[in-house]
């Protein structure tokens, strides 16, 4: 059964949760919001007893900081609290670039068609009404959890062979959603933009400039052409890609430099970091003796490294090694 985490106690817990904290130990995560306690418990039992992580807030100021900290999966969402609603929190919460592609189902006891039409406006998915029925909550649960797991997944994927992808409005040319990656190389390349924070959907104006002068160059018929920006003995490689399907410019970004490579090949592989850098100069040609000057290490222990290598790569061979990691990784 996967863990509970409900509202932590500043005076115990200090910083909230993050995500990489709770997927070390957990999968699908849950962000349920309601001011009334007793429906707080109703879900979550019944969403703890079907498996799921669960997180909860009692105000829509407590909703959006869990929501920027721990990036759930999904978030069940009172429409009527006091202080910040529901229908204001989601059109937060979809304004922002890290948290737009969150799914968000309200609960609500207002039927009538003006509120379900402005809980669908203010970026709902689906509405479930109160009194709550957990078995129905469950149900409309899993047919949204489907493709919001498909999407974590596939972002968590291209992150970890070190593709940051990013979505950018076309008509406003804001951020739409980005990966926690590209959120990380954009404040390293651009700082923050015009003192904006992190997360915010204000994309850094050299980096739209640019963007910009490639979608007229596609839209000409000509090829676009990447930009390429150096900091220190990194180089940050970015790509614009074909438009999404709600007509966003997709960039595509990554770091180049031997750093970059073995950080990506730990994460793809699920190697150590001497691992890594043994691959690393293996797919450069080096011979043991080679790669032990410089690493530091006898080649008998860079056979060993190589030996853990195979295994984990499921190759029995150093040219098999090296290809593999070659087809992975040999477009940086």
């Amino acid at each position: 059964m996967h863990a509970s985490l409900n509202e932590p106690k500043p005076a115990r817990t200090g910083a909230l949760p993050s995500r990489d904290d709770i997927e070390r130990a957990a999968g699908d995560l849950v962000l349920i919001v309601d001011d009334v306690p007793d429906n707080l418990s109703l879900l979550h039992d019944a969403l703890d007893e079907s498996g799921y992580t669960v997180l909860v807030a009692t105000s829509g100021e407590a909703a959006l900081q869990r929501a920027a900290q721990a990036l759930p999966d999904i978030v069940l969402l009172d429409a009527v609290m006091p202080g910040i609603d529901g229908f204001e929190v989601a059109r937060r919460l979809k304004s922002r670039p890290d948290t737009a592609h969150i799914p968000i189902v309200f609960m609500t006891g207002l039927t009538e068609t003006e509120h379900v039409v402005a809980a669908f406006q203010a970026g709902g998915v689906d509405y479930v009404t109160k009194p709550i029925r957990p078995r129905e909550v469950l149900a409309r649960i899993a047919v949204h959890m489907q493709g919001a797991r498909q999407a974590r997944q596939a972002r968590n994927a291209l992150d970890a062979f070190g593709h940051a992808t990013m979505a950018i409005a076309s008509a406003s040319g804001r951020a739409v959603w980005q990966t926690p990656l590209a959120r990380k190389l954009l404040h390293a390349y651009f700082g923050a933009a015009d003192g904006a924070p992190a997360d915010s959907p204000k994309v850094p104006a050299p980096l739209l400039g640019w963007v910009q002068a490639q979608a007229a160059l596609a839209a000409q018929g000509h090829e676009p052409k990447a930009l390429a920006l150096v900091n220190g003995s990194r180089q940050l490689v970015i790509t614009l890609q074909e438009r999404t399907s709600d007509d966003d410019w997709l960039i595509v970004m990554r770091e180049v430099s031997d750093t970059a490579i073995v950080e990506a090949m730990m994460q793809s592989f699920k190697l150590t970091l001497r691992e890594a850098e043994v691959l690393y100069w293996v797919a450069k040609g080096k011979t043991n003796r080679d790669i032990g000057d410089i690493l530091g290490s006898s080649p008998a222990t860079v056979k060993k490294h190589l030996e853990h290598v195979y295994e984990k790569l499921g190759v029995e061979t150093r040219t098999a090694a090296a290809n593999l990691a070659m087809s992975r990784l040999g477009s940086r």
